[in-house]
């Protein structure tokens, strides 16, 4: 998957519907999340973003990616997310891998907010 792929994906996971992100999303997937009960895997994972509102624009910075073996991609990036008048900015991190050719799959995400003080 070339990087503006890889960009495109991963924003459709912000703004895509439940199913969209459902079907991208795999059965093993590992997530760290800002809410409690913070760290989700599998269905609990899945059901956690799929029930949230989705994000109407999102932009991307700090955009990393690394590709440490054929058919696995991990990312990193800042993200500032706008919905309505909610705007949420985090740190994070996605890693797909590759099931069949062009068919890819999150394993793991992590999400970590600014510190507030």
């Amino acid at each position: 998957m070339d990087d503006d792929r890889v960009w495109h994906f991963e924003e459709s996971l912000w703004t895509g519907d439940a199913e969209h992100y459902r079907a991208l999303i795999d059965e093993a997937c590992l997530m760290v999340l800002p809410t409690p009960p913070y760290v989700l895997g599998g269905d609990e994972a899945v059901a956690a973003v799929a029930d949230t509102p989705r994000w109407s624009a999102v932009t991307f910075a700090q955009q990393r990616i690394a590709r440490p073996e054929e058919g696995l991609i991990v990312v990193a990036y800042q993200i500032e997310a706008v919905r309505d008048d909610e705007r949420y900015t985090a740190h994070c991190t996605s890693t797909y891998r590759r099931r069949n050719h062009e068919d890819w799959q999150v394993v793991q995400h992590q999400q970590t907010p600014p510190l507030t003080r």
